[in-house]
């Protein structure tokens, strides 16, 4: 595995290629700082993009969905393109024209790999402990008819780029001597208080990995 992804005339960063970024570092740091993701793929020459849950082991990042779903049955085996976004702020200038965003993003190609029945088990129990560290254990088991309602997919990470922008507006130099303010307006996710569902048992406490929740660990 090499420390930088694959540069294609697909995958390499033409517009403001200076914010491109090929190194496994900066692009899982973007992957895992959240957990949605979109895959774009073509069914019957029909362009599709669907929103949904990811999650990253090592030097693959895997999906899941119903088995029933036509786009996971149509998907494995062909190529597709997977992307993750974060708005981070808005970048107000003294122009419309250089107005912009703070974001981070990431944008993969490769083949979709059907996990293996023998595998999926285990891939679902990391999906979990991905986003609550430590929960599988406290849940009930899941039956076969769960594991086999439940299709997992994953795709190499071999081939694809980071895109990053920061810091304030870049003006042209003559506007900087008008009288408009411009700057940045930050923008953040924020975790709010956990909710108890109303028919949890009397005595329940909130675990751990829900009262210290956070994304991007």
């Amino acid at each position: 595995m090499t420390d930088e992804l694959k540069k294609t005339a697909r995958s390499k960063v033409k517009r403001v290629a200076r914010r491109a970024h090929y190194d496994r570092d900066t692009i899982n740091a973007v992957l895992d700082a959240t957990v949605l993701c979109h895959v774009a793929y073509v069914i019957d020459g029909e362009p599709y993009c669907t929103p949904t849950l990811h999650w990253r082991e090592g030097d693959h990042v895997y999906w899941h969905g119903s088995s029933k779903s036509r786009f996971l049955k149509s998907v494995v085996g062909k190529r597709a393109c997977l992307t993750v976004s974060h708005l981070d702020g808005l970048v107000i200038a003294r122009s419309a024209f250089h107005h912009s965003v703070n974001y981070r993003s990431a944008m993969l190609y490769g083949e979709v790999e059907l996990v293996s029945d023998a595998d999926k088990a285990e891939k679902l129990k990391n999906l979990i402990d991905h986003i609550y560290p430590g929960r599988w254990d406290s849940l009930r088991p899941m039956n076969g008819q769960e594991v086999k309602a439940t299709t997992v997919l994953r795709m190499a990470i071999d081939e694809g780029a980071a895109k990053v922008r920061t810091g304030g507006p870049v003006d042209d130099e003559e506007d900087y001597a008008l009288p408009i303010w411009a700057g940045v307006v930050p923008l953040r996710v924020e975790i709010g208080a956990p909710e108890p569902d109303p028919r949890n048992l009397d005595g329940i406490e909130i675990p751990e990995h829900i009262r210290n929740f956070r994304l991007g660990r």
